[in-house]
């Protein structure tokens, strides 16, 4: 696999995921030196994939079901580059097939969804969640000898300032979930964010992307009533990852932007539930140190007085009262 000099690498699904596979990018750079590297991602993690600092160029292939004629259109794209490699790093019937009729050579991935497709391969054993996604993801790139020594998740930014968090110091919030057994009961986040304006000299910065009126309606009203800073849907991803990193640290459930977080170097507070494995912290648990997981098989067990110590005793490391 030494010859190796184009490289397709497929993550198209959510943005706290994709994050995960940088140690693997790396990886493969690492490894393959003057092999180019392109990367076929959800059109929402564009900009976000453009900070990883690994990839020559980015091809946009939404995680949905596609037409016929897209399918053969990018098909026939994907015979133009000449990829001599294909890693699929999020199982996909769909992409298993385009780069077996693509005619890349090399194909990777996970042995399901029309497995018997790819040339390298190994079971798909996440789902009982005994190890965590980076490493996961650094097994499958291993099958053709991709392996570094930095298994870290970083992106490389440009500063930015934001007035709203200038002066005091500033906790994010980020209070919603994609998946409904995985949210802490909404009234404790509000309970947490009025404990801290009580009790710690910080400002509470409320983040995130909410579609429904609901949790939109929850931005507001935790603001008006809080008088804390809401940023829910006013940033992009980049910019999202740009207020963490000015951020003491974050309390959220498990989701994307505990993800980002952890990749700018901000400390994390994550809420899990440990009955599900797969749903689990081993797996999905903020990468890197300084983190702090509060896990429990019962979300509604977490009290606000254990989430506040946790959020005082990071931020006495960090130098603040």
């Amino acid at each position: 696999m030494s010859k190796l000099k184009n490289i397709l690498v497929v993550r198209n699904d959510r943005f706290g995921e994709f994050l995960l596979n940088i140690p693997a990018f790396r990886a493969l750079k690492e490894t393959f030196g003057n092999a180019s590297l392109t990367l076929a991602v959800n059109c929402s993690v564009k900009e976000l994939a453009e900070k990883t600092g690994y990839v020559r160029e980015l091809l946009v292939w939404e995680n949905k079901k596609h037409s016929l004629k897209e399918i053969l259109g990018f098909i026939k794209q994907l015979k133009r580059k000449k990829y001599d490699a294909c890693v699929i790093l999020n199982p996909s019937k769909e992409f298993n097939l385009i780069s077996f009729l693509a005619g890349i050579p090399v194909r990777v991935g996970y042995d399901r969804k029309l497995g018997f497709l790819l040339t390298n391969k190994i079971k798909d054993t996440k789902h009982l969640g005994n190890r965590h996604e980076v490493d996961s993801n650094l097994e499958l790139v291993g099958l053709i000898g991709a392996n570094t020594s930095d298994k870290s998740v970083s992106i490389k930014l440009e500063e930015k300032a934001f007035p709203e968090l200038a002066g005091q110091s500033s906790i994010a919030i980020h209070p919603f979930t994609s998946d409904a057994v995985k949210q802490w009961p909404m009234e404790r986040f509000v309970e947490l964010a009025n404990m801290i304006m009580q009790e710690v000299d910080a400002k509470v910065v409320l983040v995130g992307k909410v579609e429904n009126e609901i949790g939109k309606g929850i931005g507001r009203g935790i603001e008006k009533s809080l008088g804390i800073i809401n940023l829910i849907n006013k940033t992009s991803l980049v910019e999202l990852a740009q207020v963490l990193k000015q951020c003491q640290l974050l309390v959220s459930c498990d989701s994307g932007p505990m993800h980002l977080a952890a990749s700018v170097g901000t400390p994390v507070i994550a809420l899990f539930r440990n009955d599900f494995p797969g749903k689990a912290a081993k797996r999905w648990g903020p990468w890197g140190e300084g983190h702090i997981v509060i896990e429990k098989s019962n979300l509604n067990d977490i009290t606000v007085d254990e989430v506040l110590s946790k959020v005082k005793k990071i931020l006495a490391l960090r130098g603040v009262k």
